[in-house]
């Protein structure tokens, strides 16, 4: 099946918010080590699925979408706290990852049901 092209301009985002927030956190000088631990922090939150799909759906979309991380981001930055916008910036690589690998905000109905397809 051939992929349409919103879907592959939406992978195409995702890898482009990889790749910039790889290069902010180069730039910030942390630790490419802390950056390995918590990489994949946000998915401890699809334990949410054990209540079920909604809850699942709802606890998935919290920290899989970047508006939040962005939000605190920007007030930390302005703050003066490097360590929070680096904690943010792995958040925001992680979120672009998993765009760039087709997982989506999640439906309600099932974890596979995403907006950019089902995986």
């Amino acid at each position: 099946m051939k992929a349409s092209l919103p879907k592959i301009l939406l992978h195409a985002e995702g890898l482009a918010v990889f790749f910039v927030s790889c290069a902010l956190y180069h730039r910030l000088g942390a630790s490419w080590g802390l950056f390995a631990l918590l990489f994949l922090a946000p998915d401890l939150f699809m334990l949410g699925y054990l209540g079920g799909p909604a809850i699942g759906a709802r606890c998935y979309n919290a920290v899989h979408t970047y508006t939040v991380p962005m939000a605190i981001a920007a007030g930390a930055w302005l703050a003066g706290h490097t360590l929070v916008v680096s904690l943010c910036v792995i958040w925001i690589a992680h979120i672009g990852l998993d765009r760039l690998c087709g997982y989506g905000l999640k439906y309600p109905t099932a974890f596979k049901d995403t907006h950019l397809s089902r995986v």
